[in-house]
């Protein structure tokens, strides 16, 4: 079993927890990152894309000329597609580009996506993170002290304002809190630090009682 040693604020070595092998040692599977990571960002998608069709736009109520004689070609509306203004043919119309996946596909992709970072050793754990001010200053001595740079996905047990809006300056470091754990942060990110609090709220989500919970 493997385990992950906790370091306090300021860098100094903690104590040493356990990690579930269920949630940090699973099955990768780089098709499931695929299918949960495009079915996060289509459910992003507004899907409000809207064109009108002939029976849409306006005008058109008779032919523009006579069926015969004029020389030209017969017309039946202005608001046929061919006309500058007319109807779009096959537009876009508001709808919904969400697809399903089940449960069990959507725990295994995150907790494959956990044991890659774990198997890269990109995974940090730290007892507590905490700053006295929502200064992204602050936060940034806070994770240089921790020996991270770059990249950093922050999970934190519970709401915690003076770090999220510290991060909110950093284009590459976010802070989530654990329920929201999901597969495309953890991808986007290089590094993964993890409060020992928020460790605890993820074996307990996506674990094997967790699990017979759901």
């Amino acid at each position: 079993m493997a385990t992950l040693e906790l370091k306090k604020t300021g860098g100094k070595k903690g104590a040493s927890v356990e990690l579930d092998p269920a949630v940090f040692e699973a099955k990768v599977l780089p098709h499931l990152f695929h299918a949960e990571v495009r079915r996060q960002l289509t459910k992003r998608r507004a899907g409000t894309h809207a064109t009108k069709n002939r029976a849409g736009v306006s005008g058109g109520g008779i032919k523009p000329w006579r069926q015969k004689g004029t020389g030209r070609a017969r017309q039946g509306t202005i608001r046929a597609p061919q006309w500058a203004g007319g109807g779009i043919v096959f537009g876009p119309v508001p709808r919904s580009y969400e697809h399903v996946l089940t449960k069990k596909v959507r725990r295994a992709a995150l907790r494959g996506a956990l044991s890659l970072r774990t198997r890269e050793g990109k995974v940090a754990g730290v007892e507590s993170l905490a700053i006295d001010a929502p200064k992204t200053k602050l936060l940034l001595e806070a994770l240089t002290g921790l020996g991270l740079a770059g990249s950093v996905l922050i999970v934190i047990e519970a709401a915690d304002r003076n770090l999220e809006l510290a991060a909110r300056n950093l284009p590459k470091v976010d802070v989530l809190r654990a329920e929201g754990l999901n597969v495309y942060d953890v991808l986007r990110h290089e590094h993964l630090l993890v409060t020992q609090g928020a460790l605890a709220r993820i074996h307990e989500r996506l674990g094997d009682r967790g699990e017979e919970s759901a």
